[in-house]
């Protein structure tokens, strides 16, 4: 004999498992205690519904854990929101196998999307059409799972008392959903939320007109779908048929159950009853395992204490009634303890400052719990940022949790493989794009002899550093230009020509793949092909590895939804294929599995209405986030919605109240709460403010573990004790370390940061430039330079007649070539009119003296210094040779170098160039000749297109030369010992227009401005 029968009482037969209980495992217990003696295989035949296969899965767990070693046959567990009708309990022809199968949701949305614009809008664009075919999609499920009648009755329910705003709405809505059935019907297929609905009523009627002779037991579900609803009134009525709901409150005050609206945690459970027909009075309890009195009492107490925080609005002006009542109740049986005290035991509040905090915090906490072996826990939270922040936290510990929510397709490396290739197509040549493809883990090129490694670090650093190239070809001659021996006629090793010689054919391959898959846009292409184009591309970089493992086969899936609908959704063009891409797969969600301790959970809302674990975090608990506002209708206003039977958008949040209740109700709960989220205040869940009120009108407090937020800010907190900033750096290299030769460049930086020629000197950290970096100021005025340059070689005395338009052209091509795009061109092209004009007349004005001009002359000096000889170089922009003397000139299309800076040393280019001249170290000046004139020539092309700015002239020109030589000899001089150390900004009031490369490695911010500089260590 069993010692438990939930089928002899008379039907229609509803049980209840309390809030405070684990709901599945009572479900558990339950269901082996009902088999008692009886055989084994009695178990099969039952059939057992859950909401969901994730309940499915837990239950069969729950099960074979709780029958410890006994032999038992599994019930049929199916889930009610998805089934089929080739799976028991259907039987074969019993429900109608002529149903069309329902239409893939890829293909659903592409040919609403073409719907609406073949017979709406023709002017939307693919993305905005896949927008409104969401939306439409989202109103027919509704009304598909709501069961409505009629619904291209929208189009009539605008009246005088809705908005006018709303007839477009309710126009377009109407014509919808007369053209989609249509459609479907062409295609022969159904809408999946149709065909569910269906599914459910038609096994509804059959339970009814024929009841299930096996034993059924409907759990877990609420019926918030009509047709799901009417199945488990049907298996209630059955013979042999129960329905065990989860939550139910059997102790709620009858006049607060009349009276509950949508928001609150029974409503759902209050319309299901009233649909069944069942008094919540005739729901008996289930069966609940014995357990100690004192756990009993706690749950009891905490259930109460969480169900009256969550009563109606409109009755929480009886709090102070609910809470002597609680009391009273409590004293009449003897209870020595408060109830509501009672029922906060094991409830504690943890509130920090930011989702961060949070995430360490819930992490550490989640740690914890591997301490206890055979202890559970579980993070609930509806957002998904929170837990992926609290599982890459976990992996400082090693720590890979279970987590329900999965992983985007974006994050993973086919996704992100399937993402890069699409965006390519849109955009071949974007330097950052090309990095991250060629630098993927799953794509390969044989490239023979050399390392793929080596060929992309070439690739990089030679053709994608700095200005972004235009197109492949100017990638390829980047690389060749590498090969070619530099300006001091030093060709590269032989190892590194091998290097370009592989980044080159990489070049070549990639531009090939490239260039196959966007010639079907010309410049559209139907989706269908584009996809098709796109995946061939992904499998000439990476073979068949892209399509391996979970994400491999999301992302197969993913394409080949694109290949078979994409044909409906029509021509797109590859912005546009980017962007949709994009979309996809950051909304693909892949499960990859892979935890390391089944004991940690990571669940969102849903997934843990019926699981229970030993410690439950709640966290989230803001308002936006848990629980999420209702949800605005972009198409029915509420009286529309309330005309066509639509629920109202508060539904929702009754269902996500009851979740809270649920996991609130554990034995061990932790609510979290941010103050802060996304940098602004954050306001308090309505649950959490109302739990508050109560205990805060009872004179209970919820504690607070005040050392979690100790243990996390530890963690990562600096050592104890007054901030320590670092010291001003002081390195001292061994004098044979220190460079024997310097550009005047690399002096004017030495006399301001020494610091700066340590690290490039003696560490050899030479300053890269970034991938695709911006052609501005830096690549203006090499574009000047060299246009002048190219100027001179080809006219070194007379200028020709049409000198400003040659000028123009050299302007226009020298600022291409450095990665000036079209748009950057467009504001170029007329400040280059304006220098070219500018400086047609400063050529004449200068050559008219009758000079000899040099562009472009490398010079250099060598004395004599305590450590040995030194030698000082330079490339002078421009010295113009006359009879009496020389003046040495410095192009700048930025300012140039003040007067004061000049005679004093700081800006000692000029004056260095002219001690080089004055010694004769330029060879194309056949000899000494005395520098006459320091000139700054500065070309911007705007208003004052350029200007001639002379810092000295005659002898004063000589003099300053001399100055600066016999300075830089000091200097030297005094680095040329040991025990001098190369500074930080030796200038520091150069720092703020002139930071250096190496200022992070210096921690400048941190000596110079938070720290005193002198004193920290």
């Amino acid at each position: 004999m069993s010692a438990f029968d939930p089928f002899t009482a008379a039907g229609p037969r509803c049980y209840a498992v309390p809030a405070h209980r684990p709901f599945l495992e009572d479900l558990a217990a339950g269901v082996l205690a009902w088999l008692g003696d009886l055989p084994p295989e009695t178990l099969s035949d039952a059939t057992l519904l859950l909401p969901n296969r994730r309940a499915a899965r837990a239950f069969t767990g729950a099960l074979s854990k709780l029958s410890q070693g006994r032999p038992i046959l599994l019930p049929q567990v199916r889930p009610l929101g998805d089934l089929e009708e080739d799976e028991p309990p259907f039987t074969p022809g019993a429900l109608g196998l002529d149903l069309p199968p329902a239409i893939p949701a890829l293909t659903r949305r592409f040919e609403m999307a073409r719907m609406i614009v073949e017979q709406f809008d023709g002017t939307l664009t693919p993305m905005r059409a896949l927008d409104l075919a969401d939306a439409l999609g989202g109103f027919l499920d509704s009304c598909q799972l709501e069961e409505v009648q009629n619904p291209e009755r929208i189009a009539t329910l605008v009246d005088g008392e809705m908005a006018e705003h709303w007839e477009r709405s309710a126009e377009f809505l109407g014509l919808a959903v007369e053209a989609w059935p249509k459609r479907l019907a062409e295609l022969g297929l159904v809408d999946p939320a149709w065909r569910r609905a269906t599914l459910l009523r038609r096994l509804a009627e059959l339970w009814d007109h024929t009841p299930p002779t096996q034993a059924v037991i409907a759990a877990g579900s609420t019926g918030t779908v009509p047709a799901a609803a009417d199945v488990l009134g049907a298996v209630a009525r059955a013979p042999l048929g129960c329905v065990v709901l989860p939550g139910l409150d059997l102790d709620l005050d009858p006049a607060v159950w009349d009276r509950l609206d949508e928001q609150h945690p029974q409503s759902a459970m209050k319309r299901l009853l009233d649909r069944v027909e069942v008094a919540r009075a005739d729901v008996r309890p289930w069966f609940a395992p014995t357990q100690p009195p004192a756990a009993l009492a706690r749950r009891q107490a905490r259930q109460r204490l969480v169900n009256e925080a969550l009563r109606p609005a409109e009755a929480t002006d009886d709090w102070r009634r609910a809470i002597r009542d609680l009391r009273s109740t409590a004293a009449a049986r003897g209870e020595a303890r408060d109830p509501i005290a009672e029922g906060l035991q094991g409830l504690s509040l943890l509130t920090v400052r930011a989702e961060e905090e949070a995430a360490a915090a819930i992490a550490l906490m989640m740690r914890e719990t591997l301490e206890t072996s055979g202890k559970t826990c579980a993070l609930v939270t509806p957002d998904q940022a929170l837990g992926r922040r609290v599982a890459a936290r976990l992996e400082r510990w090693g720590v890979i949790p279970d987590s329900s929510a999965g992983s985007p397709l974006s994050r993973l490396p086919a996704g992100a493989l399937v993402d890069l290739c699409a965006r390519w197509i849109a955009d071949p040549v974007q330097p950052h794009l090309l990095l991250a493809i060629v630098k993927h883990p799953l794509v390969r090129f044989d490239l023979g002899d050399a390392p793929q490694a080596a060929a992309v670090a070439a690739l990089e650093e030679h053709a994608l550093r700095g200005p972004r190239p235009r197109d492949f070809a100017a990638v390829r001659r980047r690389l060749l230009e590498a090969v070619q021996p530099d300006r001091r006629g030093k060709a590269p090793p032989e190892w590194k020509r091998d290097r370009l010689s592989a980044a080159t054919r990489l070049v070549e391959r990639l531009q090939i793949a490239v260039e196959t898959a966007t010639a079907v846009f010309t410049p559209e292409a139907d989706l269908n092909v584009a996809a098709s184009a796109l995946t061939r591309l992904i499998e000439t970089l990476a073979s068949q590895d892209a399509w391996a493992g979970p994400d491999g086969e999301a992302a197969a899936a993913l394409l080949s939804g694109l290949i078979e609908g994409g044909a409906a959704l029509g021509r797109i063009d590859r912005a546009d294929l980017a962007e949709l891409t994009s979309s996809l797969v950051r909304e693909t969600v892949v499960r990859t599995g892979g935890a390391t301790h089944p004991s940690l959970r990571i669940l969102g809302a849903i997934e843990a209405r019926l699981v229970r674990a030993d410690r439950m975090i709640l966290a989230g608990l803001e308002e936006g986030v848990w629980p999420q506002a209702a949800p605005t209708d972009p198409f029915l206003s509420r009286p529309m919605r309330k005309a066509l039977g639509l629920p109202p958008p508060e539904r929702r949040l009754g269902q996500t109240a009851q979740d809270f209740v649920q996991a609130a109700c554990a034995e061990e709960v932790i609510l979290v709460h941010s103050e802060r989220r996304g940098g602004q205040p954050a306001v308090r869940s309505r649950w959490l403010w109302r739990l508050e009120m109560l205990t805060r009108g009872a004179g209970v407090d919820l504690p607070r573990p005040s050392t979690v937020l100790d243990w996390t800010r530890a963690l990562d907190a600096p050592p104890p004790g007054p901030p320590r900033f670092a010291k001003r750096p002081e390195p001292r290299p061994p004098v044979h370390r220190r460079p024997r030769s310097l550009y005047v460049t690399r002096i004017e930086r030495w006399v301001r940061d020494p610091y700066a020629i340590y690290a490039l000197w003696v560490l050899g950290l030479e300053a890269m430039e970034r991938p695709g970096a911006s052609a501005e100021a830096l690549a203006r005025g090499n574009a000047v330079h060299a246009a002048v340059e190219r100027l001179t070689l080809d006219w070194p005395h007379d200028l020709p007649d049409d000198c400003e338009t040659i000028l123009h052209d050299h302007l226009l091509r020298e600022l291409g070539a450095r990665g000036f795009e079209d748009a950057a061109m467009a504001r170029e092209a007329p400040l280059a009119r304006n220098c070219a004009r500018w400086l047609t007349e400063f050529e004449r004005r200068r050559r008219a003296r009758g000079i000899d001009i040099l562009v472009e002359q490398q010079g250099a000096l060598t004395f004599d210094a305590p450590a040995g000889p030194f030698t000082v170089k330079a490339f002078a922009d421009r010295i113009e040779l006359s009879s009496d003397g020389a003046a040495v000139m410095d192009f700048k299309t930025g300012a140039a170098p003040s007067a004061k800076q000049v005679k004093s040393g700081f800006a000692p280019q000029l004056t260095l160039t002219a001690a080089i001249l004055a010694d004769g170290g330029f060879e194309g000046a056949k000899g000494p000749v005395t520098p006459d004139e320091l000139t700054y020539v500065r070309v911007v092309g705007r208003k004052t297109a350029g200007e001639v700015i002379t810092r000295a002239s005659g002898a004063e020109a000589a003099d300053l030369a001399q100055a600066a030589l016999d300075g830089l000899k000091r200097l030297v001089a005094k680095y040329d010992n040991e025990s001098m150390p190369y500074l930080s900004w030796t200038a520091p009031h150069s720092i703020k227009n002139q930071g250096g490369n190496y200022d992070h490695l210096a921690r400048v911010w941190e000596w110079s401005v938070i720290g005193d500089g002198e004193d920290g260590e």
